[in-house]
């Protein structure tokens, strides 16, 4: 059975396409074959229109698997147009190509590639024949090939042309090429059609719930057929909760929509903590044998936002602990990877996070797949931009000819993610201050209910003067989402009566990672507005302690203490979860990625990661900061985070410097401590028991590289990844905080380095290399399968009398 959400699901390379279509036409086990369609490519930057020709010579191309980035390859420059607010990476034009063959059983097929992503202004052709663009780099789309293919031994032929010369294309890093997942999908000439599916739960409790589903049935042939449909709904262990059965009939060349109600009895609720999922299970039989098989995901629950009480998931009110997330996994660039999107959402689930917004584009498939999987909340994005443009060559270019068909594609391929709760049709739209916006709002709102009716439609706006807000004032959205603004929260009910509301973005506050500038009450703040100059660091760099912001935003302390203080406020989503590429303010280059993350742009938490924890997880949490290695007598301002406890005695070589507890709605308490070498403690008590305690020590010289490698084993299928964190330590096994060492690296067996970082936001050196210096102590290396099956050693090493790291992973 195959699942038609999950992007990968038989990793197969060209050479295997044949073999794979002649087994399963021969054997009849498969109705529906989805290949993988990744592996073995042709690519090469520049224009070369010759390449759809089936005589073109791609000898001096570079071959390569998907997905790809062609942008992360390539070195920074401030004189790249895309500059560094684009993350100063190149972009141009780039090609694909790649040839493969079919059986003959293949002959009466239907067969279609399915693109998840291309950046951007993609165009396709198969054998010569022109199957048409897609100018939005963020949108997933289909293409029929049957009537253009070969079969036997003759070749086809495939070529995709990438443009994205025209920059800035967005106002932050796109990478280039095709970013996400591509597949071959062959079916019977009677089947599912793409995105096929509708499945929707009007009525969920713990004692029943009603399913609602509508199956689209395609008829690819010249004949009348009669079919059996049978409908199954498939719990966790693969049994049948619900089941029906009906006998069709379609006409030739022919599209039938077939609805079907269920009834299921004591459902598995999908909630954030316990995201029980089921799934239905179409198949399609012809006489006795089985033309297709398709599935859909599901999950039972039910969800309501309230204009006094906020949100609530399955009748238990709840505030949504949200991040926004951009596109990129870091030095993968956009690359659409499986492993690192999981990293990602563990990382920020560990955080206690609970909901993400997908900022502000449509996401991969794998993440909404993850999401269902892990228990997030997501607000599903679909536009930052309208007719009116923000940068000179985003998507306001194709808005007029492409909007309607983009947003469809969006509903229809997202919309039975049980997951998905929100859809925002845009973020912070200009339209919004003018009458503009009450018709185009009305029209998006309009076509998103027409294909989903389930989950209210909102946008992220700026304007919170209803007067001056013409997408309020269209009256379309079911849920506001307003961007920063906490300092008017509690104006809000009287503003807009009655209107249930999301704090759809917030926070903007700066950070880098490890580096701490003191004293802490001696802040500055971003310039006062657009054009000042920031009072900043000469070395790029923001303290980590939360006490710097943007103009528009606030620290995440101040953000928080407002959002949770109102019923009303459904929940944060904080700008942002991770650090991204591109939009590196306030910062001019060589700073080329944001300093708005709570986690750097290798995956590190910073210190406010903490905070969150302690706030938003269930985890008994006690944290210090700053590291403990200073000069000798210099004041340094010592904060911790802490959770279920009463109060923190903080210890200095022993010796006890006071108890201190958080008063009215502090997040955290401090200390001012004269430095003095050694070990600094902290301990927690409830009722006079300790809760946790916590060491920092100070290190000393440099003895040995630490790797600390996310994963003990990975799987030898050439997407696989693991992340290996490394730092230096001393002879006593310290870590060194402020070590900046050039560490290079050496890898053998089934893996190759496919992405170097250290989250400095305004490092130069490249993300595809064998080396990396160290930042604030640590810096990360990923390894990728490289198909071979042998168990993997990484080796680093570095100058002076300092002993090797190693880590050895399995090779499954």
């Amino acid at each position: 059975m195959v699942k038609e959400h999950k992007s990968v699901l038989r990793k197969i390379g060209t050479a295997a396409v044949l073999l794979f279509l002649v087994a399963c036409a021969s054997t009849k086990k498969e109705s529906r074959i989805i290949a993988d369609f990744n592996p073995d490519w042709n690519f090469k930057l520049g224009d070369h229109p010759t390449a759809i020709q089936a005589d073109f010579d791609a000898n001096d191309w570079r071959t390569l698997d998907l997905p790809h980035d062609w942008s992360i390859e390539g070195t920074f420059s401030k004189d790249y147009p895309t500059k560094p607010k684009q993350g100063a990476l190149p972009a141009g034009i780039g090609w694909y190509r790649k040839s493969f063959t079919l059986p003959e059983s293949a002959k009466n097929k239907s067969i279609a590639i399915e693109f998840d992503g291309v950046f951007c202004n993609s165009e396709v052709w198969i054998n010569g024949h022109y199957l048409g663009k897609r100018p939005f780099g963020y949108i997933s789309f289909s293409y029929d090939l049957t009537k253009y293919l070969n079969f036997g031994n003759q070749k086809n032929h495939i070529a995709v042309k990438v443009d994205n010369d025209a920059q800035p294309s967005s106002r932050w890093y796109t990478g280039s090429g095709i970013y996400r997942n591509v597949r071959l999908v062959t079916t019977n000439k009677l089947h599912v059609a793409h995105w096929g599916t509708v499945v929707t739960t009007p009525k969920v409790s713990a004692e029943k719930a009603t399913v609602d589903y509508t199956v689209s049935i395609q008829n690819d042939s010249d004949l009348q057929k009669e079919f059996k449909v049978i409908t199954d709904i498939l719990d966790a262990n693969n049994r049948s909760v619900a089941r029906l059965e009906a006998t069709e009939q379609i006409g030739a060349n022919a599209l039938l929509e077939k609805g079907q109600k269920f009834e299921v009895q004591n459902p598995k609720l999908w909630d954030t903590k316990n995201p029980n999922l089921y799934k239905v299970v179409t198949k399609i039989y012809e006489k006795s044998t089985l033309v297709d098989d398709y599935e859909t995901p599901l999950g039972f629950r039910y969800f309501a936002f309230d204009a006094e009480k906020g949100f609530s998931l399955n009748g238990v009110p709840m505030k949504i602990y949200g991040v926004c997330l951009h596109h990129d996994n870091g030095a993968l660039g956009a690359v659409a990877n499986y492993h690192a999107i999981k990293r990602k959402l563990t990382i920020m689930k560990e955080m206690g996070v609970n909901a993400v917004r997908m900022a502000h584009n449509p996401p991969s498939l794998e993440m909404l797949q993850l999401c269902d999987e892990m228990g997030f909340i997501v607000q599903d994005e679909v536009f930052d931009v309208w007719k009116k443009k923000k940068v000179t060559h985003d998507y306001n270019k194709y808005w007029d000819e492409w909007y309607k068909r983009d947003l469809e594609d969006f509903i229809k391929r997202d919309r039975n993610h049980p997951s998905v709760m929100m859809w925002s049709i845009g973020n912070e739209i200009r339209e919004q201050f003018d009458s503009t916006g009450i018709s185009i709002t009305k029209e998006l709102a309009q076509i998103v209910k027409s294909l989903d009716k389930t989950r209210p439609v909102t946008s992220a706006l700026t304007e919170n003067v209803p007067e001056k807000n013409f997408i309020y004032q269209s009256g379309a959205l079911d849920l506001l989402g307003f961007n920063y603004k906490h300092t008017d929260y509690g104006t809000f009910p009287e503003r807009f009566k009655g209107q249930k509301i999301i704090a759809s973005e917030s926070v903007s506050a700066l950070q880098t990672r490890g580096h701490y500038d003191m004293p802490t009450d001696s802040i500055r703040m971003w310039p006062k507005k657009y054009g000042e100059d920031f009072d900043g660091n000469a070395d790029w760099t923001v303290t980590a302690f939360d006490n710097i912001a943007s103009f528009w935003g606030t620290t995440h302390e101040e953000n928080w203490k407002a959002a949770k203080k109102y019923d009303f406020i459904a929940g944060t989503f904080v700008w942002t979860g991770f650090d991204y590429i591109g939009e590196p303010d306030p910062y001019p280059y060589p700073a080329r990625s944001s300093y708005f993350g709570i986690v750097d742009l290798a995956g590190l938490p910073k210190d406010v990661y903490y905070m969150y924890q302690s706030e938003w997880s269930e985890k008994d949490v006690l944290h210090l900061l700053p590291h403990w290695n200073w000069t000798q007598g210099k004041l340094i301002d010592v904060w911790a985070y802490y959770n279920h406890a009463d109060e923190v005695e903080l210890f200095l070589n022993g010796k006890s410097l006071g108890s201190k507890a958080k008063k009215g709605d502090e997040l955290h308490i401090a200390w001012k401590v004269p430095f003095e070498a050694g070990t600094l403690k902290a301990i927690s008590r409830k009722a006079g028991k300790i809760v946790k305690e916590t060491e920092i020590h100070t290190a000393g010289e440099a003895a040995k590289i630490d790797l600390k490698s996310d994963k003990t084993s990975i799987k030898n299928d050439g997407y696989d990844l693991a992340y290996i964190t490394v730092s230096l330590l001393d002879k006593d096994g310290n870590p060194l905080p402020t070590a900046d060492n050039l560490i290079n690296f050496k890898v053998s067996g089934g893996a190759k380095i496919v992405g170097v970082d250290n989250g400095y936001q305004a490092s130069l050196e490249p993300f595809k290399a064998d080396y990396r210096k160290l930042y604030n102590g640590k810096c990360v290396v990923i390894l990728q399968s490289n198909k071979k099956a042998e168990n993997i050693t990484l080796e680093a090493t570095t100058a002076g009398n300092i002993s090797l790291g190693t880590v050895n992973i399995k090779v499954e």
